[in-house]
């Protein structure tokens, strides 16, 4: 469940890992290092000049049936972290396990059948629909190429099953995209990430495209299909409410790193991290009677460049901590523990609880 912000061998994150609570073993999913670098081209013969990096140094586990939040600004490398993790783009470094095994080691057949058991639900419903295709037909054909169902009848079948497991009605397999809600082409999004039985879904920032007033209808959809089918999610959202209340443990980036992670609860209860803190003093309270309302905390200066990250401290320059001093510019604080199952990438103590 560890994050450095300089590099770390295989051995050092899985033994702080494992200071963490569980053995690797217990892990569905097991991230170390992960690294994702785009090249940038410049010069006549258009060469690599110089790298963004997106992700830079990611590690965390996710448990069996957990969920595990991942929250950030936008451009933090939330995305490219669920897209790596499934290899839908390459990883640049690091490792990626799902259930005990390494993807970079999975021959062809292997990498197939792990397609099958982690799937992924876009943010634009629209855009990951092909507007050519009924919906049915869509469905259909993903159950065909990973040989799940014999018949196109036991096909038929199944789309309907899927259909009415996401809550629409059976004779909606016959309609194009472009004739249902947004809400609706999200439910038909995860019902196509459903179809292949999978044991882990990225959500990668399902509801931001939807009205609030169909967001909580497919929020609670995902958990009920949680409870129900046993499934781990790794949720992406820029949304901290919701964020809280869909994740069992919550991990926020910054600058392509995790600097906080920990329960939902400790998190935002208590927030170890100043970006975390700054976060939540702007985000909208669910219940304005639950304890003292947070001291806004405005952050000055710009997000530091991926393409030149600093040496120390990513926060440094943002930083309202009254105790940052020369040795966080120049010292890359490392993601450790501050309180039982509570990291934080920060050398000095949390700042007062009322933000001062």
């Amino acid at each position: 469940m560890t994050s450095h912000a300089g590099a770390s061998s295989a051995a050092d994150m899985r033994s702080t890992v494992k200071g963490n609570g569980a053995s690797d073993a217990e892990a569905l999913l097991d991230v170390q290092n992960l690294r994702k670098y785009f090249p940038l081209h410049g010069g006549v013969l258009g060469r690599s000049v110089e790298q963004v990096r997106a992700v830079d140094g990611v590690s965390f586990r996710l448990q069996r049936g957990e969920t595990l939040g991942l929250v950030g600004e936008s451009g933090c490398g939330k995305s490219t972290t669920g897209r790596a993790i499934l290899h839908l783009i390459q990883p640049t470094g690091g490792r990626v396990f799902f259930d005990g095994e390494d993807l970079k080691k999975l021959d062809r057949a292997q990498f197939r059948a792990f397609r099958r058991r982690a799937q992924i639900v876009f943010q634009d419903p629209f855009g990951s629909l092909n507007p050519r295709m009924t919906v049915g037909s869509m469905l259909a054909e993903v159950l065909k190429v990973h040989g799940l169902g014999e018949t196109g009848v036991e096909r038929s079948v199944r789309v309907h099953e899927l259909l009415e497991m996401v809550g629409l009605h059976t004779d909606h397999a016959s309609r194009y995209p472009h004739e249902f809600s947004g809400g609706q082409r999200q439910r038909i999004g995860i019902a196509r990430a459903l179809a292949v039985e999978p044991e882990f879904i990225v959500c990668d920032e399902p509801v931001s495209a939807l009205d609030v007033s169909v967001q909580a209808q497919v929020i609670n959809l995902l958990r009920d299909l949680q409870r129900d089918l046993g499934l781990s999610y790794l949720f992406i959202a820029h949304d901290l409410a919701i964020v809280e209340y869909m994740s069992d443990r919550v991990a926020v980036m910054y600058l392509g790193k995790i600097v906080e992670m920990a329960t939902a609860q400790a998190l935002y209860e208590s927030p170890r991290h100043p970006y975390t803190r700054a976060l939540l003093s702007a985000a909208p309270r669910r219940d304005p009677k639950a304890g003292p309302v947070r001291e806004r905390i405005r952050l000055s200066g710009d997000v530091p460049s991926p393409i030149r990250p600093p040496l120390g401290c990513p926060f440094y320059a943002r930083c309202p901590h009254p105790g940052k001093d020369e040795e966080c510019r120049g010292v890359a604080p490392v993601l450790e523990e501050k309180a039982p199952s509570h990291l934080a990438a920060c050398c000095k103590n949390p700042m007062p609880a009322d933000g001062a």
